[in-house]
């Protein structure tokens, strides 16, 4: 993991042993004969395997060895494949980060706030070791990033600069901040154009990144970034750097022209969906949105099918992931009305947690790389909040609602408005009250209803006296998926790295060290039984499943278990609670506030016996489900 480190700790131990007074000088050989010695010469050998012995030898010669890639991200990958070309990032300490110009320097074993840098490049992601927060945090990683991906059999063409040229994707780097809490906030999101190694001597280039804030500090600088780039193997020609800046000229070129096409379209046919009805205007119809650096973008830019491998195995379960995801308004600084800020998906799953629209947008994502037809809609909520959420078309005409923030669906049938006034209506049980537009990733539809109450609403989106809708084409020319450059590319979902065993057992010692202390405070003592609480797993089980899946199983066992493992004459009492972060302190005062939970905590009486079970879910993205589960069984005495 740490080769440079560990060398240099024996370096400096041998450095102290064998460094005699009368001996100024110890020799290359010396130090390089007391690492053998040690082994770690061996070992990073063992690490270096590569295909082909040519390959190595030209490895070795380069100064840099592409060994210290983080081992830690979804890409593991040691054996280099000589017929592919690489890009090895490092990225080499921060400046200017003034925000934290005043922390103290962490004292060693002390929590302190750290960052943590995410990558994606074609379809591969990459996490940085977590560094301290300071004004100079001290990154120092390397990440191998492979160029060519296409015609993966085909091993035997390698990439040559010109083909490289074309390659337009950007590498989208995403900086975290993790608090002492484990709470995360977005700092910045930066596209960063790797192509001018190819233009560069050797094809080596060192650049300085300058990081850019979020939402209403995206003028705003939070830092600066070392970054160097390398190519491998070397490129046998590079390219001058004209004609890399020429290519990039024209990128950004063709892009704008195409954005001020789309620009032009949506104006007019806003024009003509104004004129159909005055009232139109006050209507909820949004087809551009500001993402976290500010630009406004298409929200059809938002959405594209999404498949999530061997991550996720049904639409519920895909829902229900994206409701196991933290909600988070985007955060304003002072009073004022709701800032907007859609994320891209990198940002949002490197937080995990976003506003209603981010999870909406990844649902429908899902879902429709599940082949279903779904849409996300924009509209209101009760008292005129606005809100977007997901909508399914069935091939029968069954229209569902899918809320992205609880994983709940509901079945959508209208209320006709032409019926007579004593004719029973349905009776809604969605939270919707107002749709203005729905669209994906290839459709925009402006609802031309005279009414744009849902509960009225008819989703016959082929009709377009009820949907207005925008041209597929102009949508594509800048929505499809290498249309324009500005477009961040869509990445995969990574399996969970939480361990759901271990975290399970931790947050259940912390409970119980919790439960203590709180009854010790109130004079009560305390008698945990595990057998009890053993018996609450098929509970929690339960209840997952049914989120999941809105299939009720198991519940007889567990029911029958219970009364067994309660004498008679004496009383149980359970409270199952359930949350989506992993700080036990935050879900024990949070279950406090219940009554009905401070009554099992705070219980008092004969032969009381205590009981919790924690349960963590995991998902994608190291999300969590936690269920937890108090319990109490008592003597009743009248």
């Amino acid at each position: 993991m740490d080769v440079h480190g560990r060398i240099r700790e024996i370096l400096a131990e041998t450095i102290r042993e064998e460094l005699a007074p009368d001996q100024q000088h110890l020799s290359t050989e010396d130090l390089i004969k007391a690492l053998r010695r040690r082994g770690i010469i061996d070992d990073v050998m063992k690490e270096l395997n590569f295909v082909t012995d040519s390959v190595e030898q030209e490895l070795s010669s380069s100064p840099k060895q592409p060994v210290g890639f983080d081992k830690q991200s979804t890409f593991k990958k040691t054996n280099i494949d000589p017929t592919r070309r690489y890009l090895y990032l490092q990225v080499l300490g921060g400046k200017a980060f003034l925000e934290h110009l005043q922390e103290p320097e962490p004292l060693p074993g002390q929590v302190c706030s750290t960052f943590t840098l995410c990558l994606h490049y074609r379809n591969q992601r990459f996490r940085s070791k977590p560094v301290p927060c300071a004004c100079e945090p001290d990154f120092h990683d390397g990440f191998l990033l492979e160029v060519h991906r296409e015609n993966l059999g085909d091993g035997t063409r390698m990439a040559d600069s010109t083909t490289m040229l074309s390659i337009s994707d950007p590498i989208h780097m995403v900086l975290i901040k993790t608090d002492i809490f484990g709470e995360t906030t977005l700092v910045a999101s930066y596209f960063l154009e790797w192509r001018s190694v190819l233009g560069s001597e050797n094809g080596v280039t060192s650049l300085t990144v300058e990081l850019m804030g979020v939402g209403t500090e995206s003028k705003v600088s939070v830092g600066i970034l070392n970054i160097k780039f390398e190519m491998y193997p070397p490129l046998n020609q590079t390219l001058s750097q004209e004609v890399v800046n020429t290519q990039l000229a024209l990128e950004r070129q063709k892009t704008a022209e195409k954005e001020r096409l789309f620009l032009v379209y949506a104006k007019q046919w806003w024009r003509e969906y104004l004129q159909i009805r005055p009232s139109h205007n006050s209507r909820l119809v949004k087809i551009f949105a500001q993402d976290e650096n500010g630009i406004n973008r298409p929200v059809c830019s938002y959405v594209k099918p999404l498949r999530a491998g061997r991550l996720l195995d049904t639409p519920r379960q895909a829902a229900r992931f994206v409701n196991v995801l933290g909600y988070e308004r985007a955060p304003v600084i002072g009073g004022g009305g709701k800032q907007e800020q859609w994320c891209t998906l990198l940002a949002f799953l490197c937080r995990n947690k976003g506003d209603c629209e981010d999870h909406a947008n990844l649902l429908c994502s899902l879902l429709l790389g599940y082949g279903l037809e779904a849409f996300v809609c924009v509209g209101t909520k009760a008292k005129g909040v606005p809100h977007a959420w997901v909508m399914t078309c069935g091939t029968d005409g069954t229209v569902t609602f899918w809320e992205s923030l609880t994983g709940h669906r509901y079945i959508h049938k209208p209320a006709s408005p032409d019926e007579p006034p004593l004719a029973e209506q349905p009776k809604p049980l969605y939270p919707y009250r107002t749709i203005g537009c729905v669209f994906n990733h290839q459709m925009f539809l402006g609802n031309c209803q005279p009414s744009d109450a849902v509960e009225t609403c008819v989703f016959d989106l082929n009709d377009e006296s009820k949907w207005k809708p925008m041209s597929e084409d102009a949508i594509k020319s800048v929505c499809a998926p290498g249309a324009t450059t500005s477009l961040p590319p869509f990445p995969p979902l990574c399996a969970s790295s939480v361990d759901a065993s271990a975290t399970s057992n931790e947050i259940e010692m912390q409970l119980r060290l919790l439960v203590s202390e709180h009854r010790k405070d109130l004079g009560l003592t305390t008698v945990w039984e595990d057998q009890l609480s053993y018996l609450l797993s098929p509970a929690l089980a339960s209840y997952e499943f049914e989120r999941t899946t809105s299939i009720s199983a198991g519940n007889e066992e567990f029911q029958d278990a219970i009364r067994r493992a309660v004498p008679d004459g004496h009383t149980f009492k359970g409270f199952p609670i359930h949350f989506v972060y992993r700080n036990a302190r935050r879900a024990f005062a949070t279950c406090l506030r219940s009554p009905f939970c401070e009554e099992i905590i705070c219980c008092r009486g004969d032969q009381v016996r205590l009981a919790v079970r924690v349960r963590v879910f995991t998902y994608p993205e190291s999300a969590c489900a936690v269920w937890v589960m108090f319990a109490c069984k008592y003597r009743s005495v009248l």
